[in-house]
């Protein structure tokens, strides 16, 4: 069976690559495929994500064993265990100092034609910036002195906000 996977450059300005693995590669097989796709010579660190339907970050795999104990080795973990239906999502992130964030999702599984080769680009749409696109952090906005709201005007102290320690990680 082919995969073929459309990854989405986190910009404002629409740029993906859409390719085509074959089901039993790894993680770090897709990692390589990705960044072929992209143009990066995959000399920085990865990390692929799983996440919800509304992109919400959840497990992490590793290019490398970052000594942290909880991480999942991609070059141990088979692709379609982590994309295993249509529409499974994945967050990919290369070069964590500059945090290229992607978004991957499985478009389709179909029957594997014998006349290509995998890894294969199927689809390239814009040109990848010179840079990262800029990533916002904050939250809150700021008001017409220019001072940052972070939504607590109407709050006397934060003696008032209902907290539980119990629930605090």
């Amino acid at each position: 069976m082919i995969y073929k996977i459309r990854v989405i450059l986190d910009a404002k300005e629409d740029v993906f690559r859409d390719i085509a693995v074959e089901e039993d590669i790894n993680l770090e097989e897709l990692h390589n495929a990705v960044t072929q796709a992209f143009g990066f010579d995959a000399s920085e660190m990865a990390a692929f994500y799983n996440c919800d339907d509304n992109w919400n970050q959840q497990e992490q795999y590793s290019l490398f064993d970052m000594g942290e104990g909880q991480t999942e080795l991609m070059s141990e973990t088979p692709m379609k265990i982590v994309l295993n239906e249509e529409g499974t999502k994945l967050i990919y992130v290369y070069d964590f100092f500059n945090m290229w964030t992607f978004f991957v999702e499985l478009a389709s599984v179909e029957s594997k034609p014998t006349e290509f080769i995998y890894p294969q680009l199927l689809f390239s749409f814009g040109v990848l910036p010179e840079s990262p696109p800029d990533k916002d952090f904050s939250f809150g906005t700021e008001d017409k002195d220019g001072d940052l709201n972070m939504g607590f005007d109407d709050m006397e102290s934060f003696d008032d906000m209902e907290s539980d320690p119990e629930n605090w990680y």
